[in-house]
């Protein structure tokens, strides 16, 4: 174990010191002669109208105490004066069932209470209670359901209780959405992906599948889903805040975009952040400088003095060195997820460092625009109003060693073809592959710099947090995606990309199964050979798959001589 925090437990001696304390709180009542629980067979009836008094006014009740029963009983009956004795009671079931032993006869006292009593406990229960009675279903439930469910809301419910007092020390109250311009670009925990405002689900999930499991318990139900209606009208709750932060997007994402003025031919330029060889750095900017770029961006993730002595020479190309001075320059901590760096530097040039030109795009080293005639000229073709246009994307069939790449597959979509062409095309893997893609099929975008709040995205533009959208696309102007360029560049890149890249499961995956999921199935049932399985049928280039993609117009050829380039521009290509 090192020194880093990641390798020290939040609680010191880790999950045995957490039992520990978790127990330590839960030794049972103590009780003087005479005390105990009523029986199972109590009669509710009377005890409805009966209302609890003050217990300092009952000599029964009153201090000195004589047990910890005793002590639990006249907090509770404190709390409680005016209630009904049937609230009281419930309360009183519900702290014997906390502790590590209770009577044997309490938990069905409790179910009974609420299978006969639970219209009049829902009336009169408030907020905190009513969380209590749900959550000790989850020890004490009389079906696995109801213990289920019970479990499930004790957990949403404690969480937000732990999120919701942390927040209080943010100087914001619980009624205060925080603005949309504040929030910092870093990791989640545990990898997590983060959410989405404009199109995340995962709020109306929790909620919706805790609901459909409350409507089939006559017992549980009622009060699971009187207490979800009370949390979805809580005018100060993370999910009302949640949604006061969608509204604030969306009026954002409809006002009017500011544009710079236009240059006639137009000016355009990339920005990319890269951890790549010094040789892929060279195709990379080789390819876009041949193709009239003005300005290429490039943010070395990783130190590579081999490509900042090659590109120095060259004024298009503006090197920045992603090192702990950068970042600390910036006044914000290096994100851990690479998608957030890139998103960030960017966004920076976007924002700041590009007023020299017309369009931007944000792409990766492995990514190269394959037009059909001039860029500047698509990009003049433009509406005035266009703030940002879509490149669409294609995927690399993968040439034999040593040959020039020249054949790219497009979606279904893109061609106009229905889905099920998708399955005829690949049909062992077809079913698991979106328009037949094993990387995105969103493509990249151009966007115009100078939009005030405008930041970059991966596969778009956000404002506010929101993803936008257009219309536009850069006519003749594809995005040729290399992502498997040989076997062995899939192969070696697989572990990164299922474990921190586009491979990784995510939250909105859905039912059908991912290509992510599909090449890990492969390769924990079928090791290698099952990945090359994969690799032949989706990804290699050769005369049966081309004929199949052409015959639905999904087949673009046009050479990319990428090293070729690069001895034009360099002389000669790095080793």
């Amino acid at each position: 174990m090192s020194d880093d925090a990641s390798d020290r437990p939040v609680y010191p001696g880790g999950i045995d010191a957490v039992l520990t304390q978790m127990e330590g709180r839960r030794d049972p009542f103590t009780y003087a002669e005479g005390e105990g629980l009523p029986p199972l067979d109590l009669r509710f009836a009377p005890l409805r109208d009966r209302i609890v008094g003050d217990p300092d006014a009952d000599a029964a009740e009153a201090p000195p105490f004589r047990s910890s029963y005793h002590r639990k009983r006249h907090a509770l009956r404190r709390e409680l004066t005016g209630q009904s004795e049937l609230v009281f009671l419930n309360a009183l079931l519900i702290s014997h069932l906390r502790k590590r032993s209770w009577p044997t006869h309490a938990p069905a006292l409790f179910r009974r209470l609420w299978a006969e009593e639970g219209a009049h406990l829902i009336e009169r229960l408030d907020p905190r209670w009513l969380v209590s009675s749900v959550s000790t279903f989850g020890d004490h439930g009389a079906t696995a359901a109801q213990r289920s469910l019970g479990l499930a809301l004790f957990t949403l419910m404690g969480t937000m209780k732990l999120y919701e007092f942390e927040r209080l020390h943010s100087g914001h109250g619980p009624d205060t959405a925080f603005p949309l311009d504040r929030r910092v670009d870093a990791a989640l925990p545990l990898r997590m992906d983060p959410y989405s405002l404009t199109s995340g689900g995962l709020d109306v999930n929790l909620i919706g599948r805790l609901w459909r499991e409350a409507e089939g318990d006559a017992v549980l139900g009622p009060p699971a889903r009187h207490l979800l209606t009370l949390l979805i009208h809580e005018p100060a709750s993370l999910f009302r805040r949640l949604q006061v932060m969608r509204q604030r997007k969306a009026r954002a994402s409809a006002r009017p975009r500011p544009l710079p003025a236009p240059r006639d031919p137009p000016r355009w330029g990339l920005v990319a952040t890269v951890d790549a060889a010094a040789a892929d750095i060279a195709r990379f900017v080789a390819h876009h400088l041949e193709l009239g770029a003005t300005a290429l961006h490039l943010y070395l993730d990783t130190p590579n003095a081999e490509a900042e002595a090659l590109l120095r020479e060259r004024p298009e190309v503006h090197v920045t060195r992603c090192d702990a001075a950068y970042w600390s320059a910036t006044g914000r901590a290096r994100p851990d997820a690479h998608q957030l760096r890139q998103i960030r530097n960017a966004t920076a040039v976007l924002q700041g460092t590009a007023p020299d030109l017309d369009w931007l795009a944000h792409i990766d080293v492995d990514e190269f625009l394959l037009p059909e005639g001039d860029i500047a000229q698509a990009l003049r073709g433009l509406p005035r109003d266009a703030t940002f246009a879509r490149m669409a994307p294609t995927e690399l069939l993968a040439p034999a060693p040593g040959e020039v790449p020249r054949h790219f597959k497009r979606t279904h979509r893109a061609a106009g073809r229905p889905p099920a062409v998708v399955e005829e095309i690949y049909p062992t893997f077809g079913l698991h592959l979106d328009g037949g893609f094993v990387s995105h099929v969103s493509g990249k975008v151009f966007a115009r710099p100078g939009q005030e709040g405008v930041r970059f995205g991966i596969h778009t533009l956000r404002r506010g947090g929101a993803h936008l959208t257009t219309e536009h696309a850069v006519s003749g102007v594809a995005l040729a995606h290399l992502h498997a360029a040989s076997w062995e560049h899939f192969r070696d890149r697989f572990a990164f990309r299922r474990a921190r890249g586009s491979y990784r499961v995510r939250e909105d995956d859905g039912d059908r199964m991912s290509v992510g999921q599909i090449l890990g199935f492969l390769h924990d049932t079928e090791g290698e050979a099952g990945l090359r399985a994969f690799f032949d049928e989706v990804c290699r280039d050769g005369p049966d798959l081309r004929a199949r993609l052409c015959a639905h117009d999904m087949l673009v050829t046009r050479p990319l001589d990428l090293d070729g380039a690069v001895r034009r521009v360099f002389g000669q290509v790095p080793a």
